[in-house]
């Protein structure tokens, strides 16, 4: 973020200070919020997306059929 861990509150901008906010609201309603898709990842979900449309691939019903799921 660019805050100094070190910083005090009353030190802070109101700028720095709504960014401090948001950046935390975030994060508690998204954990992975940040974080960054390694490339074999991204990878992968391009590839399940080409198969999707070449028609590959399983429905979700068949799939929870095929691991036992409700």
């Amino acid at each position: 973020m660019g805050i100094a861990s070190d910083k005090k509150v009353a030190d802070l901008t109101l700028r720095e200070l709504r960014e401090l906010i948001r950046e935390a609201v975030l994060e508690a309603l998204d954990p992975d919020y940040g974080l960054e898709l390694r490339e074999d990842v991204i990878d992968a979900l391009k590839e399940s997306y080409q198969q999707k449309e070449r028609g590959e691939g399983v429905d979700l019903e068949d799939a929870r059929a095929r691991l036992g799921l409700r």
